[in-house]
């Protein structure tokens, strides 16, 4: 069984600052605010005055809530050097979760968004909250507006000259403690809090440098949100711990924005979702492997490969032209999207995590990545088995340990025990085989649907198929009365560019009901589909909540 990580995990930013002393590390895009590695050791250090000034004690909870930013960085740095627990909370959560995370999670201080402090009943709050970016105090302090002004007093007491590379010293962090209670969205009531610890995120970074994801002085755009797990251990933790510069997208994570931030910024490595990637191939590539001549000229040998290869290299070039591969998790990839960019050979790889894992399970190299695989179970650093009575040919439950298991979630002894078995495995409550070490996901446990032969069904893999017909933005598959309907929210906007009304749409749906069969096996076909007006409601991962539509 693997052991602790050697390298203890708040040295690793003592010893990335220092070396990377006058390199940019953060750049807020769009735009050229820019920290470099010192001036970030330099805010980190103010922002423990701060601390200290608020009255926060080691081992205290530390609430941030707001959209990626240099700011959110500093604070997340800051807690977790200064010996405390950081609590990231999505902006995306309501007011009402929110409160409730602020309070479950015991904290003791507050860095808050200014828009989402004006949404909050701020009378629920009896302790310093601080506004986002500013680090403005918004309620809690003693002489607020002398606050900031007793803080920088008390750093240039101590920093009498300027503040150096040898003044770079973090408190004493072993890396078998908490630093981040991370909430999960969860699917009834509310969030649980996963207890990280610091070598919870030590293997996940050791797992990327091993695996050299990225070299010093580098560029990633980084555009996932950071108060979760994914966004955080890879655009954010392993980034900076590699001397990469970092440009955190500060606005909406369009394709437009994107891919104009791509252009500028050149990543060498971009980290996704399927999400994108499946908007690219579905407004960009298909509109033009579907034409006429195209479809023609895709059946002739040799002239086929060389559209592949124009194709691959526009889509390359559209994204900037210097990254290495894209690194696709988060959730599962459609399987007709992963087989086309596996056949215009584009350099793409799908990983599998969890928040439980902080969040890295498996991963492999674009050039070893197995198209319908999710990569090979980390070596040395976790360990992997399914629950089935024929591994590599019988989907089960996949279980895992090592480095990267949380510790359990926070006051929930129950979750907790529920959450592992008996001899110490934790239950991902995800469905898969695994041949060797690598690793196979057939779906969701709890949205398997059983039919009434007793075939089993991963509504996951029908909705992939779906999602690609005509003006089918997004479908939930589900199971009423023994048979399977589709619930669909329509493309509205290509419904309004190509002039379909609604009376156009139902009959649209009809073929598609009819073309998506036509690709399912008997005992998974749709009996009909039903149309929804608005977008499903999701988690923050962005993976539909089900149980609201079943």
């Amino acid at each position: 069984m693997c052991k602790m990580i050697e390298q203890n995990f708040v040295e690793l930013y003592e010893k990335s600052f220092t070396k990377y002393w006058d390199s940019p590390a953060i750049t807020d895009y769009p735009g050229d605010s820019t920290y470099t590695y010192g001036q970030l050791a330099e805010k980190i250090a103010w922002m423990h005055f701060l601390f200290a000034e608020a009255g926060l004690k080691r081992g205290d909870k530390v609430a941030l809530i707001g959209k990626n930013h240099s700011s959110w960085s500093i604070v997340f740095l800051s807690a977790i050097s200064y010996g405390a627990v950081i609590v990231p909370i999505l902006h995306e959560f309501n007011p009402e979760s929110i409160e409730h995370i602020i309070e479950h999670s015991e904290s003791k201080v507050a860095f808050v968004s200014e828009p989402i402090w004006a949404r909050l009943s701020r009378s629920k709050f009896n302790l310093p909250v601080f506004s986002l970016p500013s680090f403005e105090p918004l309620q809690g302090v003693a002489n607020p507006d002398h606050f900031i002004d007793d803080v920088n007093d008390a750093f240039k007491k101590k920093y009498v000259s300027e503040y150096g590379k040898e003044d770079v010293k973090y408190a004493e962090v072993s890396n078998d403690t908490v630093v981040c209670l991370n909430y999960t969205s969860g699917t009834t009531g509310f969030s649980k809090g996963v207890m990280l610890t610091a070598n919870n995120y030590a293997g996940n970074v050791k797992a990327a440098h091993d695996l050299d994801l990225l070299f010093e002085y580098e560029r990633l755009l980084a555009f996932l949100p950071m108060a979760h797990a994914y966004g955080c251990a890879f655009d954010f933790l392993y980034a900076l711990s590699a001397g990469v510069h970092v440009f955190i997208l500060g606005v909406p994570p369009t394709p437009q924005n994107l891919l104009k931030g791509f252009q500028e910024v050149k990543p060498h490595l971009i980290i996704s979702v399927p999400l994108i990637f499946e908007k690219i191939y579905k407004k960009k590539i298909l509109p033009t492997i579907h034409k006429p001549a195209m479809k023609f000229l895709l059946q002739v040998p040799i002239v086929n490969t060389l559209i592949y290869k124009k194709i691959c290299k526009s889509l390359m070039e559209s994204l900037g032209g210097c990254f290495r591969e894209v690194i696709i998790g988060g959730a599962a990839l459609g399987k007709e999207v992963e087989a086309f960019y596996a056949k215009i050979k584009f350099p793409f790889t799908v990983g599998y995590g969890m928040t439980e894992c902080a969040p890295l399970i498996s991963y492999e190299h674009h050039y070893d990545f197995v198209p319908t695989s999710c990569g090979s179970i980390l070596k040395d650093i976790m360990e992997a088995r399914i629950d089935s009575p024929d591994p590599e040919n019988i989907p089960g439950e996949i279980q895992v340990r090592g480095e990267n298991v949380m510790k359990g979630y926070f006051k929930n002894e129950e979750a907790t025990q529920a959450a592992f078995t008996g001899d110490g495995w934790l239950k991902t409550g995800d469905s898969g085989i695994l041949r060797g070490r690598m690793l196979f996901i057939k779906g969701r446990i709890k949205t398997m649907i059983l039919s009434s032969t007793g075939q089993n069904i991963y509504p996951e893999e029908i909705e992939a198929k779906l999602n690609n017909l005509p003006y089918v933005s997004e479908s939930v598959v589900v199971q009423r009365r023994n048979i399977l309907a589709a619930l669909v929210f329509p493309d509205f906007p290509a419904m309004e560019e190509n002039g379909i009304s609604r009376e156009n749409l139902d009959e649209i749906m009809r073929e598609n009901k009819v073309q998506l069969n036509k690709s399912l096996a008997h005992y998974e076909q749709i009996a009909y589909i039903e149309l929804h007006d608005t977008e499903f409601e999701k988690t923050p991962k962005k993976s539909v909540k089900r149980f609201l539509y079943s």
